[in-house]
């Protein structure tokens, strides 16, 4: 019975991690780019009560007697499928149809990725602007290089950017150009396993493997970056609140189990010769 308690008690620490998760997912429901997340479980040690096991006959069953121990969470895994496009119309804005991950210069020069396409053009110098996150991180090239302009020699107003990025320049005739700059794309071959650094920003790992560049590794399908879109999250509310029903319950029932061992255990100490 004491074992009893103790795996419940694994039970309900599980389900607590779990409806957290859940209840990140919905907080951020409509975080641009943001990725659902679901947590996942295995089983804890098993304890060996008997390795051989007989019938009332005698004979040897093909079986043993194994009890487990609980549950315990091994993962919170990230789901990277498309979310929905926003259509803004923001000159700045960008979604990302592909598996492809914007790159941001840090503050600290470290390069980080992200989902969320949310830029704005600010302001360097009098005369120098550079295409910014809105907290004033760097977008970059694809060579990791920031994207800045000159307003002495481009007006800002005839910049556009094609299907890959690719920042172009209408000539007097009204016909784009093309700059020689180009938003950076970056994939990875585990994208999982990404360390996640808040304000939807990803940080490469080990486990992620090295960043891969878009445009430069030839072995990639190349995103499509849409002008003028973002990408909502892909977090589905009626989803969520069944995994939210389901994570109570599974609560609730632990918590029964180590009531009814707790009762169990009171009758035992009840007993009277």
């Amino acid at each position: 019975m004491m074992r009893a308690l103790w795996t419940a008690a694994s039970g309900m620490k599980a389900q607590q991690t779990s409806m957290d998760t859940v209840a990140n997912n919905l907080s951020n429901i409509n975080t641009t780019g943001y990725k659902k997340e679901t947590a996942g479980f295995e089983t804890l040690l098993y304890q060996t009560v008997q390795k051989e096991t007989y019938d009332t006959d005698g004979n040897r069953k093909p079986i043993g007697e194994q009890i487990g121990l609980g549950t315990y969470v091994s993962s919170i895994s990230t789901n990277f499928a498309q979310g929905e496009f926003e259509d803004t119309e923001g000159d700045y804005d960008f979604a990302v149809q592909g598996k492809g991950f914007f790159m941001i210069q840090m503050p600290d020069g470290s390069v980080q990725y992200t989902r969320n396409g949310h830029f704005n053009m600010a302001e360097l110098s009098e005369n120098e602007y550079q295409l910014s996150t809105s907290e004033g991180y760097a977008v970059l090239d694809m060579n990791q290089q920031p994207i800045t302009f000159d307003t002495t020699k481009v007006d800002l107003t005839k910049v556009t950017f094609d299907r890959y990025g690719k920042v172009m320049y209408r000539d007097e005739n009204g016909n784009p150009q093309y700059t020689g700059q180009q938003i950076g794309m970056a994939q990875f071959n585990n994208p999982g396993g990404m360390d996640k650094m808040g304000e939807s920003y990803f940080k490469e790992t080990a486990a992620s493997g090295a960043a891969r560049i878009e445009g430069i590794d030839q072995n990639l399908d190349r995103s499509i970056i849409k002008n003028g879109y973002l990408e909502r999250s892909n977090v589905q509310a009626a989803d969520e609140m069944v995994d939210m029903i389901i994570t109570q319950r599974a609560y609730e029932m632990n918590s029964k189990a180590i009531t009814a061992s707790d009762e169990m255990l009171q009758q035992a100490n009840n007993l009277r010769r």
